[in-house]
């Protein structure tokens, strides 16, 4: 089958400005600890390749996950992500078609390892009256047990659950064999393993949950949600790990699920943001987790009522329970993007300057990452298709058949190391996909008019001129507006793309405001002169047989564009979203295996796309 590629050029006017000596200008001082820039020359630069990999992931050792009957270990989920079959819960078998380049094993470091420990006959655990009445056969009883655990655990009591004591060495001893677990399957060029956790705060099941994730082969006993609550209590924490020789960062999630509490304007004590609470927080958090099984955090229709797009795997639901999210401001990246640049404008200082990362938040030890082979994330409550779609287990808590299938994180990086890997993320040259390994690049300059994606040497003459995802472009003046350059391929494996869009944000006299510019699609199509917009690229789902057919779409899009409303007095931010043509949902492939209906209110296909990190201008100072 012949395939097509399409490109589109759009404004690409000179600019007699200098060309720009490498990417040192993307630092971004309030960043530490690891590098802010990447080293090498634009030539070496240009020879890094992007790997794929999963930084949220949970297996026994993590009190839902246990309790969901999931028996994987963190050694089993390493197992899994380097191509070893993975037994469930179920009895059945899970191999994953790719093996990632990366894996970060995340579990909860509240009462890590209890639950499990607590079914161990040899474990001090076992006998106590809460291990009893969870394993008791009387589904009252253990039901019973089984929601006094989801309480604690929402109302941040898990410390009270079990004698202090005896939670403590389980826990130490659940670290150990994390941290041992990550050091032996490690394998430097081939497969890179994190130490890393989950901070789980969730107030009122508004999450805040973090992952954190260490840079070396050591690392100290977690800090959890039982000790703070408090974000700010967290970055103290990893400061003092940074003073004692650890290179650490923490990555926030699921910000969808916080009800607008994730990006808010004031901080846990409700008083209003500060250039020192902004430069903390991108200091410590240089990276957000925008898509995940349990939605995506990037927009939401109610804040993007234009973007057509915007109403792709909406999960408005509180963490762990049904409470619907009802404050939708300040829980997504492009809402938090605008409202960083707006007090970047009237304030001087932006707290939410971070790039994106995708991620899969798996309970079952094993990232799914294709929606024809997905096979449940949580356990026995979605192990099989019937008990998926029958959802039993949603009574009380969040809706299964409404997550997403997948997430992985994207990084561009020298080599497949922990250093690398790591430095990628610190220096936000990294980008989200919903789980598609679709190939992306994204430069933004002054001086980029003579640069043409796809052609001999383009990436090291971007390198050269502009700055990548994740960057600063240089303050300079007596400009025309900021170019920028963009090139996809889809993933080997999966769907065609549809387009490729740049999502601009930016700030003007206290308001702020969002555009999505269409810069190029596959086809023949052509913008509507009057709405700006490209036409549906069409849908080849077969509902029923749950497939699709590679007919339309390209192989490979790249464009060139030039912000036409460009103010140099207005901070903004840009970044590239990447979509496929419409591929059956998991939900589709799950309802042809039933022979049942597709639930109401689920799509029977979905977009699948990715997000790039964005590249940022503020205005120069007078």
């Amino acid at each position: 089958m012949r395939f097509k590629s399409a490109i589109l050029t759009m404004a690409s006017t000179m600019v007699l400005v200098a060309g720009l000596a490498g990417a040192a200008a993307a630092a971004d001082s309030d960043r530490s600890g690891g590098p802010t820039v990447a080293t090498g020359s634009p030539a070496e630069r240009a020879q890094e390749r992007v790997y794929f990999g999963d930084l949220h992931l949970h297996t026994a050792f993590s009190f839902d996950a246990y309790l969901f009957k999931t028996t994987a270990t963190p050694e089993d989920a390493y197992g899994f992500a380097q191509g070893k079959p993975l037994k469930g819960p179920n009895g059945g078998v899970s191999t994953i078609d790719r093996p990632l380049d990366f894996l970060a094993v995340t579990d909860h470091s509240e009462n890590m390892g209890v639950m499990r420990a607590s079914g161990d006959p040899a474990s001090p655990l076992y006998d106590t009256p809460l291990a009893k009445a969870a394993r008791d056969p009387d589904p009252t009883v253990s039901g019973g047990a089984f929601k006094s655990i989801i309480a604690a655990a929402k109302n941040g009591k898990m410390g009270d659950m079990f004698e202090p004591a005896l939670t403590r060495k389980t826990v130490e001893d659940a670290w150990a064999r994390e941290v041992e677990a990550a050091n032996r399957n490690y394998h430097p060029g081939k497969f890179t393993t994190f130490i890393a956790y989950e901070w789980s705060s969730a107030p009122e099941t508004k999450n805040l949950h973090r992952n954190v994730i260490f840079r070396g082969g050591t690392a100290p006993l977690p800090f959890s949600s039982l000790d703070s609550v408090r974000p700010e209590d967290l970055w103290s924490w990893l400061e003092r790990q940074r003073q004692d020789g650890y290179q650490v960062l923490a990555i926030p999630h699921n910000s969808n699920m916080s009800d607008g509490t994730m990006f808010a304007t004031v901080d846990s004590d409700g008083k209003p943001l500060t250039a020192e609470y902004a430069k903390r927080r991108r200091r410590n958090e240089p990276v957000v987790e925008i898509t995940q099984l349990k939605g995506q955090s990037e927009t939401n229709p109610i804040l993007s009522p234009n973007d057509e797009f915007a109403d792709f795997e909406v999960v408005d639901e509180r963490v762990g329970s049904g409470i619907k999210v009802t404050q939708f401001h300040g829980g997504y990246v492009r809402d938090a993007y605008r409202t960083g640049l707006t007090m970047q404008e009237s304030q001087g200082f932006d707290p939410y300057k971070f790039g994106v990362v995708g991620a899969s938040d798996s309970h079952a030890g094993l990232t799914p990452t294709r929606a024809d082979r997905y096979n449940g994330a949580h356990g026995m409550a979605d192990a099989s298709a019937a008990i998926r779609l029958a959802c039993g287990f949603c009574k009380g808590a969040n809706d299964l058949r409404r997550f997403g299938a997948m997430g992985l994180t994207a990084v561009w990086a020298r080599q497949n190391t922990r250093e690398d890997i790591w430095d990628g993320l610190a220096r936000k040259e990294t980008y989200a996909t919903s789980g598609p390994r679709m190939k992306v690049r994204f430069f933004g300059g002054w001086n980029l008019a003579s640069v043409t994606p796809g052609q001999a040497d383009w990436v090291e003459a971007s390198y050269t001129r502009g700055v990548p995802m994740g960057s600063d472009l240089p303050k300079l003046s007596g400009h025309r507006g900021p170019q920028f350059v963009v090139w996809a391929v889809k993933d080997p494996d999966g769907a065609n793309l549809d387009r490729v869009q740049i999502v601009k944000v930016w700030s003007k006299g206290g308001k702020n405001d969002e555009k999505v510019i269409d810069v190029a699609w596959s086809g023949t199509r052509k913008r509507d002169p009057k709405t700006g917009k490209v036409p549906s690229v069409g849908n080849t789902v077969d509902v029923k047989a749950a497939s699709y057919s590679n007919t339309i779409g390209a192989v490979e899009l790249k464009g060139k564009w030039r912000d036409p409303d460009f103010d140099p007095k207005a901070p903004a931010a840009y970044y590239v979203r990447v979509l496929e043509i419409p591929t059956p949902r998991w939900s589709t492939y799950d309802a042809k295996t039933t022979g049942k209906p597709i639930p109401e209110g689920l799509p029977a296909a979905v977009q699948q796309r990715a997000y790039t990190s964005p590249i940022w201008y503020d205005v120069p100072e007078q």
